[in-house]
């Protein structure tokens, strides 16, 4: 009990130093909401990539990788469907969101074979797995600049998706309407996997198998199934939320290692294995880049490395308080 109640002061601690910092250095009220609302967004994106990583770990012990490279396939999967010629004369409203779900999918069963294939014999050796997935993520890559390219795409298309429209104005500042969808989505999916992993029975079995995969086996469940359908729906999630970016990140090579880091400092800073440290550290992460970024983009300091920075500084800095993360346990 002492120590949730450290933890939560730590994490009020820091959330309160943050927004003061942002509110203090903001050039006014409007510009400090919309920097808020751009750290959340960031927050639902890193999210996305993070809980399939943590929840894998959780449950495997296998640090994935290649997570990055399956946000940026589900970025390339649905620009290319989207801005398909054979696919011109499909409503673009009712084109997207196929486009999503084939991107959530194609993920989905890349995982599944990767899991079933490369990862499940390796099971006894961790470091092995470590070193696949690493490997994995090389050949991921590779794979995608061999058919896209390595130009970046950006998304042209005007429709009731696009960042060019629907945009409104608060404080005088204006913000897209689709990016307060996506936030939407990842506060939604943040809400819906905690329930998926507290109140259902393959919720109970996932935990349980976390804690005992023997114990769980000899109830005659099978943890190895269990295992594939946990990390090819992590994956599914990360090429989820590449697709849910593609129309205002477009799709470019660069963006796995960008948010294989981001996710790997949420996890680690939330506590490995612990889904709600990797809620909150994804506000938490989120938040910091979007502050930094704000501030340092003064014409007296026009820094730019420092929002990429931020999210390991961040990480040393709770490390420091608590070795294990906020909400990792101790061993």
């Amino acid at each position: 009990m002492l120590q949730n109640r450290s933890t939560i002061g730590v994490v009020a601690l820091l959330f309160a130093g943050l927004l003061a910092f942002g509110l203090v250095t903001a050039d006014s009220v409007g510009s400090f909401a919309i920097t808020v609302l751009s750290g959340l967004l960031q927050a639902a994106l890193l999210f996305l990539v993070a809980s399939g990583l943590s929840i894998v770990f959780g449950l495997m012990d296998v640090l994935n990788f290649a997570q990055g490279h399956f946000f940026m396939l589900g970025a390339y999967i649905t620009f290319a469907f989207f801005h398909a010629q054979a696919l011109a004369p499909i409503d673009p409203n009712l084109r997207f969101p196929i486009a999503i779900l084939i991107a959530s999918a194609v993920g989905g069963v890349v995982g599944y074979i990767l899991e079933r294939g490369l990862i499940r014999p390796l099971y006894v050796r961790p470091f092995f797995m470590l070193v696949l997935t690493f490997g994995v993520a090389i050949v991921m890559g590779e794979a995608i600049k061999a058919i896209w390219g390595t130009v970046t795409y950006t998304w042209s298309t005007v429709n009731s998706f696009s960042i060019h429209q629907n945009i409104f104005v608060l404080f005088n500042q204006q913000f897209g309407w689709y990016r307060i969808f996506v936030i939407l989505i990842g506060l939604a999916l943040m809400v819906l996997v905690a329930l998926l992993l507290r109140r259902t029975r393959i919720g109970i079995i996932i935990r349980a198998g976390v804690e005992d995969s023997a114990m769980v086996e000899a109830l005659g469940i099978n943890v190895r199934a269990v295992f594939t359908l946990v990390f090819a729906f992590g994956c599914a999630l990360a090429s989820f939320g590449g697709a849910v970016a593609a129309p205002f990140l477009g799709a470019s090579p660069g963006m796995a290692s960008a948010f294989l880091l981001g996710a790997v400092a949420v996890v680690v800073l939330g506590g490995l294995g612990s889904y709600e440290g990797t809620a909150i550290g994804s506000v938490l992460v989120g938040l910091s880049i979007a502050i930094v970024a704000k501030f340092t983009s003064r014409p007296e300091i026009n820094q730019t490395v420092w929002p990429s920075l931020t999210p390991m500084i961040l990480l040393i800095l709770v490390l420091l308080l608590k070795p294990s993360g906020l909400f990792g346990k101790e061993h």
